[in-house]
């Protein structure tokens, strides 16, 4: 027998602080060669500072790495990709106005640039791994999903001895998720490491060789058979039974309720109506086409498809971001087509953006200024913020909603990404005059808990007579909260029907384009 390899990457002791909050706390684990090694944790556990000291981001205040059996101090991102480390961020790091095959050669090329040659080797990259790009596509014309393809296969390109993934799968669809996890089989099979940080547990049972569990800065839990520990790793995570996750404020999450009673439909007030709307970009081309909806109070209409099938169109202008080539917009008996956020926002509608860093947003302000970003005017006088009303306030916003950081005065960047989404989500609940929720991907990169928890603050709006459009590319999500899904297919309704599990294999067929 073969004596045990040893470890690619071993972690002693690491520990990292960010002022009064204690990131990380003694973690320490190996990483084997040829092995797929699932980071599982609540959102702020410290999965992602884990993933940015391996990276180079950020520098430890104790421990000690070795990479390849010597000594491996990064100060920089530079030196992991100098040492054969590649990571793929939670949140993007492209340049908007650059083409994906200019994003690509950034900091891998001097002197005189091969475009040509780069598109080729990219284009032949992308198919292999089922990530298709266009390698001259401006990134700001990308959907999110597609910006996130560009992450992976530009680490795919530098062909790294250690491949680190924060959350990666979150903007991807379930083919496309696949697709990554035989990429990162692949990519083990080459006698490389793989650092995955994912909540979702499919994806540990299919891919995972071992898992370790963080909660709040530590390691809690660790399994080499993962697939058969998937319940125990859970309860690790969140120290709860997996079949009772928590709402926001600590109570069992009421389970969905996918058939409503819709023999009060008569009660009920039309709230949103669309007619015809309709997006043609820059180019000429078609992305949404001829959107018509009727939505009633307490309803929750769940928007299916796959990415880049004009959701992030209809997103857009129903906030305000996005003037409509035609067709108009009513928020009860207001017209707000071409209204801009303020107006779309003062008339109750909130909105939850599927990007929260460009629009949802500003993180070089404080927890407590963008928890109460769309009434700071309230807690003024005589032109000044009371700040100790703010404090109070946004502390209570953070226990409601479980926000977890070091306090409403910490830089709002400081938060993990879970938790800034927990934020954003926070704010628009609790418009005062809420009448519409726009919620855009909402749950994209929550853990299981935190997930119920959304979905019990959404279905809680519903129950106060909101209406809800749900737009999510988790489809299992969309059966089991909304009432009716509408399906949406280059950008056109392909079909409408009940939110059904019996239904799944018809909504399926219709994401695909096939007629109901």
């Amino acid at each position: 027998m073969s004596p045990p390899s040893a470890p690619l990457l071993s972690l002693q002791g690491m520990t990292k602080r960010f002022g009064r909050l204690l990131a990380l706390s003694e973690v320490s684990l190996d990483i084997m060669p040829g092995e797929i090694h699932c980071i599982l944790g609540e959102n702020g556990a410290g999965k992602s500072t884990l993933c940015n000291l391996i990276f180079g981001v950020h520098a430890p205040d104790a421990g000690v790495m070795q990479f390849r059996g010597v000594r491996y101090r990064p100060t920089a991102p530079a030196d992991a990709l100098a040492s054969g480390i590649a990571m793929v961020h939670q949140h993007f790091s492209l340049v908007p106005d650059m083409t994906v095959v200019d994003n690509v050669l950034l900091g891998q090329t001097r002197g005189f640039l091969d475009r040509g040659a780069c598109a080729r080797g990219l284009d032949q990259l992308s198919r292999q791994y089922g990530l298709p790009l266009d390698p001259f596509a401006r990134i700001e014309d990308l959907s999110v999903g597609e910006r996130q393809r560009v992450e992976i296969v530009k680490c795919l390109m530098r062909e790294p001895h250690l491949f680190v993934l924060d959350e990666p799968t979150a903007v991807l669809l379930p083919d496309e998720i696949a697709a990554l996890l035989d990429v990162c089989r692949r990519v083990a099979e080459r006698r490389c490491g793989v650092v995955l940080v994912t909540h979702k547990l499919a994806e540990i049972k299919k891919a995972a060789d071992r898992v370790t569990v963080l909660r709040g800065g530590r390691v809690v839990a660790a399994s080499n058979s993962p697939a058969a520990d998937i319940d125990a790793l859970v309860r690790a995570m969140i120290d709860r039974d997996a079949d009772a996750p928590p709402t926001a404020a600590g109570e069992t999450a009421p389970r969905p309720n996918p058939s409503p009673d819709r023999s009060a439909a008569t009660a009920r007030t039309e709230v949103l109506q669309v007619d015809g709307l309709t997006v043609r970009d820059v180019h000429g081309v078609t992305r949404l086409d001829n959107f018509t909806l009727s939505l009633d109070g307490g309803e929750i209409v769940g928007i299916a498809g796959v990415e880049g099938n004009g959701q992030s169109e209809l997103a857009a202008v129903l906030s305000g971001m996005m003037e409509p080539t035609s067709g108009r917009f009513f928020v009860r008996d207001l017209d707000l087509t071409g209204a801009g956020p303020k107006a779309v926002t003062d008339t109750g509608m909130g909105v939850v953006p599927e990007d929260r860093h460009a629009v949802g947003c500003i993180t070089g302000m404080t927890v407590a200024e963008n928890l109460l970003l769309n009434r700071l005017d309230q807690f003024t006088r005589w032109g000044f913020l009371r700040r100790g009303v703010v404090h109070t306030s946004a502390l209570a916003l953070m226990k409601r909603f479980d926000v977890r950081g070091s306090g409403p005065d910490a830089a709002f960047s400081s938060l993990s990404g879970g938790n800034q989404q927990k934020a954003v989500l926070a704010r628009e609940l609790t418009l005062q005059n809420l009448v519409v929720l726009l919620a855009a991907q909402p749950t994209r990169g929550l853990d299981v808990g935190a997930v119920a928890a959304v979905y019990s603050h959404i279905r809680a709006a519903s129950e106060r007579g909101v209406g809800v459009i749900l737009i999510s590319s988790e489809l299992d999500e969309l059966i089991s909260v909304a009432h009716r899904v509408i399906v949406l297919y280059r950008g056109r309704i392909m079909g409408t029907c009940l939110a059904d599990p019996a239904q799944r294999q018809r909504i399926g067929a219709m994401m695909a384009g096939q007629a109901p």
